[in-house]
């Protein structure tokens, strides 16, 4: 049975802000107990969102709420060691003048605890994330991964009303990756969090909600499996191993370069001239040197752009779209970078939906009775 000090579950976080010189505008909610991840490409928005929360950045325009207490707003401004916040980077910043023991009761300390009270805390926290044996030693002389626990114990010691993480295993090692991420899958069960990551694993291990942010925008919200098996945005389905064209319905969704994709629908029927998107899997495509003809299906001339073995097969991509070929269909189709193909995908491979799964807007701040996410139009 976990030592671990009980969470306090009946605290959220309601984001809506504009940040200008970094064209950051951007609304979310996040409920009690609950693990956001935040996905995006470098350059999307999403340290800059994070900085906003902890109180590193103040917003343009905009508010946050943390709690239900407004932290950030128009005629509010609360200073970072104000917001009961805890942020973990991929960096532990460890104190090197202090042992283990009392890195993770700083927070305690700096809270007004007792010493003997704080280094108890800390202790418990340490057998939680399993490196209590560590207690005595110093920073320099602790692996990546001992380092990074002790990070994770520190910040859940101050008892935080929520927790900000910013890929907190991307200067991890292969091999150590997976025992972390196991250590805050127990630790983050029923606590507040918001996880930025480019790693898919992280968001389906760890998170119940993601949100895609690119281009300072949020362009998806929705429960984990969701997103990630019906992708509505190009950098999902890449992170999720998915093809997704985007463009309207036609009795078939029509690209912006006039191609015509037949799949079946799924879900609601598409009005004339809705968007729509068709996604499907690499390792459905066939690729060749040539047009094969035969029964109908999609078919795609293609550039190839890259190689990249994944498994036991090698993702072969041209632009937007990706198949999977075995290694011996490379050199039998000369298939390198700029030479030419034939990408062919079945229609009913093909799954077409519509392209936005919140038609009415952003999420904004509140939740309705029943729990869920209350659209709000953004706040000016």
């Amino acid at each position: 049975m976990s030592t671990a000090p009980v969470p306090d579950t009946r605290t959220g976080l309601e984001v809506d802000v504009r940040v200008d010189d970094r064209d950051l505008e951007a609304a979310l909610s996040l409920a009690p107990g609950e693990t956001l991840a935040v996905l995006g490409p470098n350059g999307a928005g999403k340290s800059t969102l994070l900085a906003t929360v902890a109180g590193l950045l103040r917003p343009d325009r905009g508010r946050v709420r943390i709690g239900g207490r407004e932290v950030s707003g128009p005629r509010t401004w609360l200073a970072p060691h104000q917001r009961r916040v805890a942020l973990l980077s991929q960096d532990p910043l460890l104190f090197p003048h202090l042992d283990v023991l009392d890195n993770v009761a700083f927070g305690p300390r700096s809270a007004g605890t007792g010493r003997r009270a704080a280094r108890e805390v800390a202790h418990r926290w340490l057998v939680e994330v399993g490196v209590e044996d560590l207690a005595s030693r110093r920073p320099a002389s602790l692996s990546g991964g001992q380092a990074q626990r002790v990070a994770v114990a520190r910040a859940l010691a101050a008892e935080p009303d929520l927790l900000l993480l910013d890929e907190p295993m991307a200067a991890l090692d292969v091999s150590v990756a997976p025992a972390l991420r196991q250590v805050l899958r127990r630790v983050l069960a029923e606590r507040s969090t918001v996880l930025v990551t480019h790693d898919v694993l992280d968001a389906l291990l760890l998170a119940d909600r993601v949100v895609v942010l690119d281009g300072g925008r949020v362009v998806e919200d929705g429960a984990t499996t969701e997103v990630l098996t019906r992708p509505r945005s190009a950098f999902a389905a890449r992170v999720a191993g998915l093809n997704l064209l985007s463009g309207r319905w036609e009795d078939g969704v029509r690209t912006p370069e006039g191609r015509l994709v037949h799949g079946s629908v799924v879900g609601p029927q598409p009005a004339p001239g809705q968007e729509v998107v068709a996604v499907f899997r690499p390792e459905a495509v066939s690729v060749f040197d040539h047009d094969p003809g035969g029964s109908p299906r999609n078919v795609f001339e293609a550039t190839i752009t890259e190689l990249e073995p994944v498994g036991g097969v090698v993702r072969v991509r041209a632009g937007a779209l990706a198949a999977d070929v075995t290694t011996r269909a490379v050199p039998d189709l000369d298939l390198v970078p700029g030479s030419r193909a034939t990408f062919t995908v079945k229609a009913t491979e093909v799954s077409v939906y519509l392209a936005s799964a919140n038609p009415t807007g952003p999420i904004g701040f509140g939740h309705d009775g029943a729990g869920q996410p209350e659209r709000r139009p953004p706040v000016p």
